[in-house]
């Protein structure tokens, strides 16, 4: 026994597939469609995500709150292995992870991956206080630096 069968929208067709519709370029519905498919008067997803915005948003965030994580994790094992992390560089491994958790809540604002490229830039310069910061501030800067060029191909 089968059910009634379900017609899949816009949205669950897979990319490759053609558009819905007739040769005249409306769907079987009637509605009017774009040649890439999507309906007129709207602009065609680029990359086929439903919400590109959020999802490179949840990249950032994602991204500034592992650092954070690592951050945190990282100050005992730097000071059995690394010896001598005094209080300045534990003081500066805080805030930088505080200030990542705090950015991470914020991905919504423009500035916010202007300011994470800065908390980079500011991890990095902890190197200053210990050579294994500088290390860390390395890593996450290519790691920050693959989630902007991720962001700049997604939203284009």
């Amino acid at each position: 026994m089968t059910g009634p069968q379900r017609v899949p929208a816009d949205d669950d067709r897979p990319a490759g597939d053609p558009p819905a519709g007739t040769a005249d370029g409306t769907s079987d519905d009637g509605a009017a469609r774009t040649a890439d498919g999507s309906p007129a008067g709207r602009p065609p997803r680029r990359s086929g995500l439903r919400n590109p915005e959020r999802a490179v948003r949840g990249l950032g965030a994602g991204t500034l709150s592992l650092e954070a994580l690592v951050l945190v994790l990282a100050i005992q094992p730097i000071r059995v292995v690394g010896g001598d992390l005094g209080g300045a560089a534990i003081g500066a491994v805080v805030a930088l992870a505080v200030a990542a958790v705090l950015l991470a809540g914020m991905m919504r604002r423009p500035w916010a991956w202007h300011a994470g490229t800065a908390l980079q830039g500011l991890l990095m310069l902890a190197g200053l206080l210990h050579w294994s910061l500088l290390v860390l501030g390395v890593v996450f800067a290519l790691v920050w630096a693959y989630a902007l060029h991720v962001r700049r191909v997604i939203l284009g």
